[in-house]
């Protein structure tokens, strides 16, 4: 083979393979979607299930705290659809104009648990029960920045024991840290979402479900900005349709109404 040859085949061995990237490239858009914390067990078995709908879309989770991923999608990362744990933090995404306010919509709805390490003797009958000397070290999220934080601290001011207990606090930079604190028995209690209680069921236990000053609904919505508008409204969608509903309901959250 002449060289010339060697040089031809060369040239579209190149080409074929830039077509075959390019071509990978235009068919796998990545969809970016950050949601809660809490969302994390129901939020990838929902990613799954639209990616199966949606062959040329892949998904790309980002889990953190609500008021964190906010932040971050103001201060420029990448996102294409937001989900919180409550509507505050989604209130703050629309006060920053970086959410479309059309696309929103409460797709979800939890309950907020005191759990304690599964071998603990500490059977609360009520809140108040925390104020004893018995109880050294809660666990929850910090109000500043973290949804299950603010329903914790307007429970407890609800039931006139906030000071007491805030004054015991080892605050989570997210739930799942709070549930984490309580399965390793480094703390005597801590407040979780419902759905977060459930997963871990050998390392502890609901002691109270805890009534909340406001109900605890997920508020979603497309990122404004976002570079894939229309896979981000296909999945809100999927979340509100009855295939996107069974899947959260599966991992414990109840309907939004």
């Amino acid at each position: 083979m002449t060289l010339s040859r060697r040089l031809k085949q060369s040239a579209l061995c190149v080409a074929s393979a830039v077509s075959v990237l390019v071509s990978v490239n235009a068919h796998a858009a990545e969809l970016v979607v950050s949601a809660a914390a809490s969302l994390t067990n129901a939020f990838k078995a929902v990613g799954d299930a639209f990616q199966q709908q949606h062959p040329g879309t892949k998904v790309l989770m980002n889990f953190g705290a609500s008021d964190v991923l906010m932040q971050q999608i103001v201060k420029g990362a990448p996102a294409d659809v937001f989900a919180s744990a409550d509507q505050k933090a989604m209130d703050k995404a629309a006060a920053e104009k970086v959410i479309v306010p059309a696309t929103r919509r409460d797709f979800a709805a939890n309950s907020l648990a005191l759990i304690v390490p599964a071998d603990s003797r500490f059977a609360p009958a009520g809140l108040n029960d925390l104020t004893t000397a018995s109880v050294k070290r809660v666990a929850f999220g910090d109000p500043a920045s973290v949804p299950v934080g603010r329903y914790t601290q307007g429970a407890l001011q609800a039931a006139g024991v906030w000071d007491a207990v805030s004054a015991k606090a080892v605050l989570a930079s997210n739930v799942r840290q709070s549930l984490d604190y309580v399965a390793r028995g480094e703390v005597d209690a801590g407040f979780v979402f419902g759905t977060d209680a459930a997963i871990m069921p050998d390392k502890v236990k609901v002691a109270l479900t805890v009534p909340t000053q406001t109900a605890i609904t997920y508020p979603i919505a497309q990122v404004e900005g976002s570079r894939h508008a229309a896979d981000a409204r296909a999945f809100v969608d999927f979340v509100l349709s009855p295939a996107g509903q069974a899947v959260l309901a599966k991992y414990g959250f109840k309907p939004a109404h």
